[in-house]
């Protein structure tokens, strides 16, 4: 096993307001804070170069391409070959994100279900994670992987997990991963953080989703990914192990994952 000093951010968005108007400073920061990786995770196609700009001008920063589901609408033509072309770019190394949301339903149900197993194609096709969103949709989402993995293998992760031990157990068991994001850290998570105990320590991820959820003690403040930091350690003491060696699990879980990424060297920067 490689050792890895530093954490992953497996879930940032580096576009959008509140990051990108001091973009640099926010990455030199995480670097600072001791984050060796970041993920810049798209949901538009029509942003899709900024992820690419960001993940070229910066060596420790990779990207996704996809379209989130309260996208759905406003994107609905979403082709297959639309994702496969621009998951062809050297740094883009998921796809995604993606899912089902029924808290905001932004968009209508049909058009989420159709964008969410595009992007699984995709997934399929190219051997790259899906990143998936859900929220208030564990058994339509656990239906849908379920269904598709039928048709063919492919691997992914649910990202800033909120969902059931139902939702956790129903995906660990298709070979997903789950990424716990600073909501874990919060007073009235303890049913969360209960699960988060249960996921098996090959299977975890640790994210910011930044600008948004900013952990404890950063609440109410714009999320960084430097953030990840506390989220991680919270996890760390919530699960009885040392912080190195959540760092470590998690950092090596994030590139099983996520191979196409070729780790980079820390301290090289932009």
């Amino acid at each position: 096993m490689t050792q890895y000093g530093y954490i992953v951010d497996s879930h940032c968005h580096l576009n959008y307001k509140g990051l990108v108007e001091d973009q640099g400073a926010v990455i030199a920061r995480a670097r600072d804070a001791g984050v060796g990786c970041m993920l810049a995770i798209n949901t538009k196609l029509s942003e899709y170069q900024e992820i690419v700009d960001i993940v070229e001008n910066h060596d420790d920063v990779f990207g996704t391409v996809g379209i989130h589901p309260h996208e759905a609408e406003n994107e609905p033509d979403v082709a297959l070959d639309a994702l496969l072309s621009r998951a062809a770019h050297p740094k883009i190394v998921g796809i995604g994100e993606t899912g089902l949301d029924y808290f905001y339903d932004n968009a209508p149900r049909d058009m989420q279900k159709i964008n969410f197993r595009a992007h699984i194609a995709a997934a399929r096709e190219t051997g790259l994670p899906v990143i998936v969103h859900t929220r208030d949709a564990d058994q339509d989402c656990v239906k849908i992987i379920q269904g598709e993995m039928e048709k063919g293998a492919f691997t992914g992760v649910i990202h800033c997990f909120t969902a059931s031990q139902f939702l956790a157990d129903s995906v660990l068991k298709m070979g997903f991963y789950i990424s716990i994001s600073g909501i874990a850290t919060f007073k009235n998570a303890k049913e969360l953080q209960e699960i988060v105990k249960t996921i098996p320590e090959n299977r975890l991820l640790v994210e910011t989703d930044a600008p948004f959820l900013a952990p404890v003690p950063h609440r109410g403040k714009t999320c960084e990914p430097a953030f990840v930091m506390d989220t991680a350690r919270f996890v760390a003491d919530l699960r009885g192990v040392e912080f190195d060696t959540l760092q470590q699990t998690t950092t090596e879980n994030f590139y099983n994952l996520f191979n196409k990424v070729t780790p980079p060297t820390v301290g090289a920067g932009a």
